[in-house]
């Protein structure tokens, strides 16, 4: 059962990763950082696509992966 979970526990980090690396960076350096805050807080950009997809998949691999974490650190204890 401790394998399995830590195969599993691989395969969402794996995947997180993936998923992160595909996303478009949203803006660059401080001017970026400052205004891209901003337009993010009152709604100027909206993700539609296969951003909005990403943006999905990445929440829901971060909560099984940190699920996952404190599942596999209580088995191993």
């Amino acid at each position: 059962m401790e394998i399995f979970f830590k195969v599993l526990l691989l395969i969402f980090s794996v995947g997180l990763i993936a998923v992160v690396l595909l996303q478009k960076g949203k803006s660059a350096g401080l001017s970026g950082a400052i205004s891209g805050g901003a337009e993010h807080l009152f709604g100027k950009t909206k993700a539609r696509g296969m951003d909005l997809v990403l943006q999905r998949v990445t929440v829901g691999l971060a909560a099984g992966f940190f699920i996952l974490a404190i599942v596999v650190a209580i088995i191993v204890k």
